[in-house]
C-alpha cells in the first residue's frame, strides 16, 4: 500500500476577517454558517482572495444571503465564460437559526453582518454576528477604553519587571 502525501497544513484556518465589523458595529449573538459556493471560488479562497468589507446579511424568500462578499477569480483557474466576483452567496443554516435572525432583524436597529470566513475542516464557514450600529461617540469611547487596557498592561508589566531587578 502507497502512503499518500499529505500537503502542509496552513497556519491559520482564517481566509479573512472583517475588522470594521467591530468598529462600525456592537456584536451580539453569533452564529456559524456554511456557504453555497462554485468551484472557483473555493480554489480562490484557498489563496486567500477573500474581502468582508461591508459584508452583509439578507433575509429573503426564508432564507438567508450574503451580500458583498467579493471573491476574486485566479487567472489560471477560472475557465468560466462570466464571473462574479461580488454575486450573492447562500447561506447554509438551520431553521431555528434563519428564524432567530429573521426575527432580530426585523427589530429597529438591528443588523447581521459577517465578521469572518475560515476553514472547518474541507468546508468554508462564514461567522455572523447579530449587530447594532455605533454612534460616532460610542466609537471614541472603544478607543478610549482600549488604549487605557493597553496603558494598565503596561504598568502591571513594568511593575513586575522592577522588584526583579532590584
Amino acid at each position: 500500500m502507497r502512503a499518500m502525501s499529505k500537503q502542509p497544513k496552513s497556519a491559520s484556518k482564517t481566509i479573512a476577517r472583517n475588522k470594521g465589523a467591530s468598529r462600525d458595529f456592537e456584536l451580539g449573538e453569533k452564529f456559524e454558517a456554511g456557504l453555497a459556493l462554485q468551484g472557483w471560488e473555493v480554489k480562490s479562497l484557498r489563496q486567500g482572495k477573500a474581502q468582508l468589507t461591508d459584508t452583509y446579511v439578507l433575509m429573503k424568500g426564508g432564507e438567508a444571503l450574503l451580500i458583498g462578499l467579493a471573491i476574486s477569480p485566479l487567472n489560471t483557474a477560472s475557465t468560466h465564460p462570466f464571473i462574479d466576483p461580488t454575486r450573492t452567496r447562500k447561506l447554509l443554516l438551520h431553521k431555528k437559526e434563519l428564524a432567530k435572525i429573521l426575527a432580530a432583524t426585523q427589530q429597529k436597529g438591528l443588523t447581521c453582518v459577517c465578521t469572518s470566513l475560515y476553514w472547518k475542516g474541507h468546508l468554508v464557514k462564514a461567522g455572523l454576528a447579530l449587530a447594532t450600529g455605533k454612534q460616532a461617540q460610542d466609537k471614541r469611547e472603544t478607543l478610549k477604553q482600549r488604549d487605557w487596557d493597553r496603558q494598565k498592561q503596561r504598568l502591571l508589566r513594568d511593575s513586575v519587571k522592577q522588584p526583579a531587578q532590584q
